[in-house]
């Protein structure tokens, strides 16, 4: 079994004795790939995983882009995020999108920022990574005028319902789950895990937020990913092992590259 961890934060605010152990942690519980995510309020976490990346070419991959929290703050970032994004190691733009939960940044400043991270993803070829709260419609509709059938991605950390899930997935998007599937109150999150194509599904822990059950409340690191995987797997009546295969070879897929 080899699972990748599609989503995770590594950054040293986070754990502060670095990524190295919770890393070598789930390497114990069979995670093969992580792709660490670089966002922040400025780009020092992108830098950092685009370091960590280039020092595992291996097993991880990173991301960079701006996070709706911090959309007001785009237009200080463009032009090094965009010297950044076409890294060899850089295998999206994002997590970028739509917050309207906590409003961190002006609405139309967030839609702007989105959509200017779709237009880097076209002009460097590759997918981006979307963050959508509390804005559903708002998030299809930016996917919509500006993805045009040529840029694709993930939704991640899936959270909203199957007629949400159908458009992304129309719109040529993967859905990402994370331990929210495992929580007793996520019954549309499990619908959509059940019910999703298998040839569309990832799995990820967003560490060290959301950890899944049993850990709930506590810290999350990509460990757990396999207890996300396991609830998906049960829910799809399929094995751990094929869950595994299948989600590992369509991050393989999406992310152009290989975890090992």
């Amino acid at each position: 079994m080899g699972l990748v961890d599609t989503h995770c934060h590594l950054d040293p605010a986070y754990f502060p004795d670095g990524p190295g152990p919770p890393m070598e942690r789930a390497r114990a519980a069979g995670v093969i790939g992580f792709v660490v995510i670089g966002v922040g309020d400025s780009l020092a976490p992108a830098r950092a995983a685009i370091a960590l990346a280039e020092s595992r070419p291996k097993d991880v991959a990173a991301t960079v882009g701006v996070h709706p929290h911090d959309a007001r703050l785009h237009g200080d970032m463009e032009q090094e995020l965009a010297e950044l994004a076409r890294k060899a190691c850089v295998v999206a733009i994002g997590e970028c999108g739509l917050d309207y939960h906590y409003d961190h940044s002006p609405r139309d400043v967030q839609r702007d920022a989105f959509a200017k991270q779709v237009a880097l993803a076209r002009a460097v070829g590759k997918p981006i990574v979307v963050h959508t709260r509390s804005a559903a419609a708002d998030t299809l509709d930016v996917l919509r005028a500006e993805c045009r059938g040529d840029v694709r991605g993930v939704i991640h950390c899936f959270s909203e319902d199957r007629a949400f899930a159908q458009v992304a997935l129309d719109l040529g998007f993967y859905i990402s789950f994370s331990g929210i599937v495992t929580f007793k109150n996520a019954k549309a999150i499990a619908e959509v895990a059940a019910w999703a194509p298998a040839d569309r599904v990832l799995v990820e822990t967003d560490s060290p937020y959301l950890a899944p059950v049993p850990f709930r409340g506590k810290p999350c690191e990509p460990a757990y990913v396999k207890y996300t995987a396991t609830r998906v797997a049960e829910l799809r009546a399929v094995s751990l092992e094929q869950l595994a295969q299948t989600s590992t070879h369509n991050a393989t897929v999406l992310f152009a590259r290989e975890f090992g």
